[in-house]
């Protein structure tokens, strides 16, 4: 599996990318050419043209949860396959799988942050999947669905509130999920905000895919000037895992990476990182 980060907030020395506070992945497993997460606006394009990229071969799109920082590009992606089938013939209505309650209404205050393009619009140009439950897209690759709360720290203030069948109520990012890699090391996870909580989502992690081995958490760990007993917590619990590697970016700040690295290997992340496993 290959990861190369499109869209972060971190850009890196001598490398001139653009970056915006988003987030955006290209990977490649088997024959499966995959976004995941396509950031604020339409930079992730604009890079993967600059890393040499060809978005015309994507066949699968992840969408983490629908925060306007991961979906705001899909606009962007629609207008960029028009064109390439306008210019080259070529469109190949990837398949695009995310959470049921992605594409609903979500406002903070007064200011929309979810998507502006909605499940009706987004069925015309991709072939799309929304589930709660997992999803393998190869045997090693695999969609954790709805992640389930399980410890007493993680998710518990809304962010907003969020259209229901019910109306108007609070949103604690029941769409928030990830994706994981089974490396023949352990598992890579990938995270697009963690709203659901990093550390739940490494135990629905484990749970799916039979492995308690972590090798490497790439993404944003929902850790921007978190409570105390929080990041107390998650470093606990990331000590007691061994976990192996992190790769926090996105919305975890400066402190818990500080906090974090006291007892668990950090790696820098910024747009044109490169992971590869076997």
């Amino acid at each position: 599996m290959k990861l190369t980060v499109l869209v972060d907030n971190n850009t890196l020395i001598d490398r001139y990318f653009f970056g915006e506070p988003a987030s955006s992945y290209y990977l490649e497993e088997g024959d499966i050419k995959l976004l995941f997460d396509v950031g604020y606006t339409d930079i992730f394009i604009k890079n993967a043209q600059k890393m040499n990229i060809n978005l015309d071969n994507v066949n699968t799109l992840v969408v983490s949860h629908g925060h306007n920082d991961h979906v705001g590009g899909l606009a962007d992606l629609i207008r960029y396959y028009a064109a390439a089938f306008v210019e080259r013939g070529k469109y190949n209505k990837p398949r695009l799988i995310a959470h049921p309650l992605t594409f609903c209404d979500k406002y903070e205050g007064k200011n929309e942050i979810g998507s502006v393009i909605k499940e009706h619009t987004l069925q015309k140009h991709f072939n799309v999947t929304l589930s709660k439950d997992e999803i393998w897209l190869t045997d090693k690759l695999v969609f954790l669905g709805e992640i389930k709360r399980r410890n007493n720290f993680e998710n518990k203030r809304p962010i907003g509130t969020i259209m229901s069948q019910n109306g108007w109520v609070d949103d604690f990012v029941l769409d928030d999920s990830a994706l994981v890699y089974k490396s023949s090391d352990g598992l890579v996870i990938i995270t697009g905000c963690s709203h659901a909580g990093i550390c739940n989502i490494i135990e629905q992690a484990k749970i799916i895919c039979k492995d308690t081995r972590i090798v490497n958490i790439i993404g944003g760990f929902h850790l921007l000037n978190p409570d105390k007993y929080i990041l107390e917590a998650t470093c606990d619990y990331m000590k007691q895992n061994n976990i192996q590697n992190i790769s926090p970016c996105h919305c975890t700040d400066l402190n818990s990476k500080i906090a974090l690295s006291r007892d668990i290997p950090i790696h820098e992340v910024g747009v044109s990182t490169l992971f590869e496993y076997s």
